[in-house]
């Protein structure tokens, strides 16, 4: 009997496919990483960009996944999510020493005007103080606005300078931004084709943080069939996403 060949477009297809699932199948991995990471954060840093990243990880796990080493792929994949967890963690040092060096000396220069002046300075004295001239001390100010470090809403050399911030909460780079926006912008899009109990489970588990126990508890029945109500969830939001030409890991 002559063996059917598969076609390349076909071949690829089918990996697509298996990437696909391997993504749906680990996704509570990402979330147990993320959440042991946290635990040891500073209270401003947010688990669902854990999530996100560790999402990107698991997608880029997915991808180069190589099933003839004989490696389990959960093993191989939770490495690659915490680096990707680590590395956006890093990405949370958004400022440049330079910036970040610059802003101390604004502080501690309108800390001294303030003393001495019993108001605050404007920003005239305190580019004086600091003794750069006009147009250095605008750019300055754009690049620390730029980075968050001082308000868009600082006021002009006419009224008194505000009195120093403390520094935004931290971004991640635009790039990583704007990733983080589509994905999360797509994943809401396929929440939303879910039905109500079944949305419920998704939130309670990977926004609220809720063991499919306690899931259970809240919506009257057994831990095996929040599990159920888990895979279904996912598998729908994968068929979402398929519909909106979303049918790989790699559009991401």
């Amino acid at each position: 009997m002559a063996v059917r060949r598969v076609s390349p477009k076909d071949a690829e297809k089918n990996r697509q496919a298996q990437r696909d699932q391997l993504v749906l199948q680990h996704l509570p991995l990402v979330k147990a990483i993320a959440v042991r990471v946290h635990e040891n954060l500073p209270v401003h840093v947010e688990l669902d960009d854990l999530v996100h990243a560790g999402i990107l990880g698991l997608f880029d796990a997915a991808k180069k996944f190589n099933p003839a080493k004989k490696v389990a792929f959960a093993s191989y994949a939770k490495h690659r999510i915490k680096g990707a967890i680590l590395d956006s963690l890093r990405q949370l040092d958004w400022a440049s020493r330079d910036l970040r060096r610059r802003h101390k000396q604004i502080e501690a220069a309108t800390r001294d005007l303030a003393a001495v002046l019993q108001r605050n300075p404007t920003e005239a004295e305190v580019a004086e103080k600091l003794g750069v001239g006009a147009e250095r001390w605008r750019q300055m100010m754009r690049d620390l606005r730029s980075v968050g470090l001082v308000s868009a809403s600082t006021r002009s050399d006419h009224d008194e300078l505000p009195a120093p911030e403390f520094p935004a909460e931290p971004e991640t780079q635009p790039d990583h931004i704007c990733a983080r926006q589509q994905m999360r912008a797509f994943l809401e899009q396929a929440m939303e084709t879910l039905p109500e109990r079944y949305r419920k489970v998704v939130v309670l588990y990977y926004t609220n943080n809720l063991t499919m126990k306690e899931i259970g508890g809240i919506l009257g029945v057994n831990e095996s069939r929040v599990s159920q109500i888990h895979k279904s969830a996912l598998e729908k939001m994968a068929a979402a996403l398929e519909a909106v030409g979303i049918r790989s890991s790699q559009a991401f």
